[in-house]
């Protein structure tokens, strides 16, 4: 596995919510970490069919408009009972102003009294090197649907997400309680491991 051995990474997201969680794990591995929104960079169509092949698109438009090695994050709730969705359509849910509100409570209404509860929380990431080599990292949170909303901590389906063999919802934590926790903190430390083991936290 490639190793990362440059100062600076972009953030190849525009979304605050996951800037906050990338930013608070990769802090003291990377000196620089700019985002696709403050360096103006677009937004790429999600055109792929699977969380792979989106994280990859996002990651490839913003190493090639940076010249930069990108790091990106596709991820969303999967829940059972709706045969995975909404998948990779989990921000998609909350119409175009993204409004999580709305798309949890679609969640909540296409439930119905469906008693299988169950849920994932998935998230892929998609580091791009300059000259094209791509590394990918998949984690998965498992637990299950919650009603009504609970909790105004983090972004997101957070709100009606309670990890399985907890009490609370990932919006009722704490950051570091969630990164422990989270299919993204997984994610992360998996890409740590893997592509930055000849790097010391600082």
């Amino acid at each position: 596995m490639r190793q990362f051995d440059g100062d600076t990474l972009v953030l190849a997201t525009h979304n605050k919510g996951k800037v906050e969680e990338i930013s608070d794990l990769l802090s003291g591995y990377v000196q620089s970490f700019p985002t696709a929104a403050t360096l103006g960079l677009s937004e790429p169509e999600e055109t792929g069919v699977t969380f792979v092949e989106n994280a990859i698109i996002k990651a490839v438009s913003a190493m090639k408009e940076s010249g930069l090695p990108a790091l990106s994050d596709d991820s969303g709730l999967a829940v059972t009972a709706l045969d995975g969705a909404p998948g990779i359509y989990s921000a998609r849910w909350g119409g175009e102003s993204k409004d999580f509100k709305m798309a949890m409570t679609r969640v909540h209404d296409e439930l119905g009294d469906n008693p299988d509860r169950s849920a994932a929380f998935v998230c892929v990431l998609a580091l791009a090197w300059p000259d094209g080599h791509i590394e990918t990292f998949e984690a998965r949170c498992e637990g299950e649907i919650v009603w009504p909303m609970r909790g105004e901590q983090g972004h997101g389906y957070d709100p009606v997400f309670q990890p399985k063999g907890f009490t609370t919802t990932f919006a009722e934590m704490g950051m570091a309680e969630k990164q422990k926790l989270s299919h993204r903190g997984k994610a992360l430390r998996a890409m740590f491991d893997g592509c930055f083991a000849t790097r010391k936290r600082a």
